[in-house]
């Protein structure tokens, strides 16, 4: 149901931290039309002009709640999708394994941190149509679903790092800012650090 939503929008900018959009609830997604698919090429198209495996509504500066992904499972399984009003669920008891792994996000470019998350999450919600969907996530997928449905509910991954972590992620990624254009990925990574000689 994704197929003709995943090509021919625009390459937007991508929201950064700090901004209040990726720091609050979003609103549900409530109507099914031509506006949100327009919304979901558009997603999908800036998602892959920054290299990225998932994308939610707050890092294209819209307050709702809709993520989409491209991203492989456990299994290397790829699984491309549009989730709406997303809801996760996660193991619990002796079915709850933790999995540490290096996380990043688009809306802090350049900078990964390790974050123990569930290595099995269950993401449910509604498509871009309106029908009722459940996906069942294992490996960076399942880190995915989790990743972006905070991002939904105004959680950043740096949220969930402890203090000093959490310090060490911002001086990777201002090391690695000046990289990055304001407008990025709409203007493309620099492959170098700009020097004050580059600017003469």
């Amino acid at each position: 149901m994704t197929e003709d939503l995943t090509a021919g929008g625009t390459v937007l900018p991508i929201t950064r931290w700090g901004e209040p959009v990726m720091h609050a609830k979003t609103e549900p997604v409530t109507t099914f039309d031509d506006e949100l698919h327009a919304l979901v090429r558009d997603m999908f198209a800036t998602m892959e002009a920054a290299d990225g495996v998932g994308l939610a509504g707050t890092q294209v500066g819209r307050s709702l709640a809709v993520f989409v992904f491209d991203c492989p499972d456990a299994d290397d399984v790829r699984t491309v999708g549009v989730v709406c009003n997303p809801v996760v669920e996660l193991p619990e008891g002796k079915d709850r394994k933790l999995e540490a792994a290096e996380e990043g996000c688009l809306s802090l470019p350049g900078a990964f941190q390790s974050l123990a998350r569930p290595d099995r999450a269950i993401c449910r919600g509604q498509d871009a149509h309106g029908n009722d969907i459940e996906i069942v996530g294992t490996g960076l997928l399942a880190r995915c679903l989790q990743h972006e449905t905070d991002h939904l509910n105004g959680t950043v991954f740096g949220d969930r790092l402890s203090a000093r972590s959490r310090k060490q992620l911002y001086a990777t990624h201002n090391n690695a800012a000046a990289r990055y254009p304001e407008d990025w990925p709409v203007s493309p990574k620099l492959l170098v650090k700009p020097t004050p000689a580059d600017d003469e």
